[in-house]
């Protein structure tokens, strides 16, 4: 019996960096974002109902995440239709990482954990947080997107004062030691806990 534990938190927090210290210590991870661009590639499970319902997304066999934003760009409606094919197989993907993963603790790394209601499969919540400005000093830093972009993505997403709350456990990323302590103490935790289950 695996515990499950749900990881979040908004854009630019550290949560990539936070899920490979989880895997450092042995747990399994899955990857939101990591299955999407699978369903998305050439051969994904994605790529056929897509191509029914927005040919014009499918370029060289995949789904082309450029001509998605258009198309959400022209019509908004059509982004409900695109997580209605999409949502759907991810949580089978998920089911298929449970179903076949060894560990004793698995992480969900989901970025719109509380947003899709997925905590709700969760045996606990940890929230990586940073402070704002650094937050915003990491996305950009990035160079893929401007500060409008930034921005337009924090209003989509839920507060992260309002993810923190609803959190089990809340891991501060201001540097990597201090993320791996904290990390190493949840783990310690909750194994103490599978240990007398």
């Amino acid at each position: 019996m695996s515990f499950s534990l749900g990881l979040t938190g908004s854009i630019g927090m550290g949560k990539s960096t936070t899920a490979r210290l989880f895997a450092d210590q042995g747990c399994a991870v899955w990857d939101a974002d990591a299955a999407v661009h699978r369903l998305y590639g050439k051969g994904g499970t994605a790529v056929a109902p897509m191509q029914a319902a927005f040919p014009d997304a499918i370029d060289d066999g995949e789904v082309s995440r450029a001509a998605l934003k258009r198309i959400i760009g022209a019509d908004p409606e059509a982004l409900k239709r695109i997580e209605a094919i999409v949502h759907p197989l991810v949580a089978k993907d998920r089911a298929k990482f449970r179903a076949d993963a060894q560990s004793d603790i698995l992480v969900f790394d989901i970025p719109l954990l509380f947003e899709t209601g997925s905590n709700a499969e969760m045996d606990a919540v940890a929230c990586v947080t940073v402070d704002a400005q650094t937050q915003q000093e990491r996305v950009l830093g990035r160079g893929t997107m401007m500060v409008e972009q930034f921005r337009h993505i924090l209003q989509k997403q839920m507060p992260i004062e309002e993810k923190m709350a609803r959190a089990d456990y809340v891991i501060e990323t201001d540097t990597l030691e201090h993320a791996a302590a904290q990390v190493a103490e949840i783990l310690a935790e909750i194994r103490s806990k599978l240990s007398h289950a």
